[in-house]
Parts: C-alpha cells; structure tokens; sequence
C-alpha cells in the first residue's frame, strides 16, 4: 500500500505526523538519499513533501527519484519562507509535457 511521506528537518515537519504522513528525518542529501531508498523497500509512495532547503540541495537526487517513482514530489516551504522550487518545478513539468508555458513567466 502507497503511503504519504514528508522529508526534512526534525523541527519542520513533526505536525504532519498528526495528518497521517509519514514523517521521515533528513538533513543532507545523503541522508535524502538513505530515505528514498527505505521508502522503495517499504513498497513506494503516493506523496513525498520535502522541506525546500533539503530539496534546493537535492536536485540530482530528486530528478533521480523521479524517474524511478510514481510519486507525486513537492516542496514545502520553510520558517525561511518561500523560494517557490515546487511552483517552479510544476511549471517546468508542464511546459515539457506540453510544450506551453501555461502558468506564464516569472516576474
């Protein structure tokens, strides 16, 4: 069965465990990486949220998971405050599967 998961720093993400997500400890991207590997042992996910300062270090890691995974990866933004990487990365998904920028450009 397809779980949800969020990913991140201890502090950011405890509350979502109250909303049925598994909460999952990260702070490097090796340690992103020893997470992933879990959750494809556990049998994969229908959800992934990553805090954005652990996402903005994890690219690679993240472009490579999601070639591997049916999960829908997004970022959540931080006490620092939005660097909008999931809007971005949601307007480059759907500009190349389309070939339109649909959403419009950045300002």
């Amino acid at each position: 069965m397809y779980k949800a998961y969020v990913i991140g720093e201890k502090g950011l993400i405890q509350g979502f465990k109250s909303a049925g997500f598994e909460v999952c400890h990260a702070l490097t991207p090796h340690d992103l990486q020893i997470v992933f590997q879990q959750i494809q042992q556990e049998g994969g996910a229908s959800i992934i949220l990553i805090t954005e300062e652990l996402a903005k270090e994890s690219k690679e890691i993240l472009q490579d998971y999601r070639l591997i995974s049916n999960a829908v990866i997004t970022t959540i933004p931080t006490h620092k405050g939005s660097q909008h990487l999931g809007f971005k990365e949601l307007k480059r998904q759907i500009e190349y599967s389309i070939g339109v920028d649909m959403l419009g450009k950045e300002e």
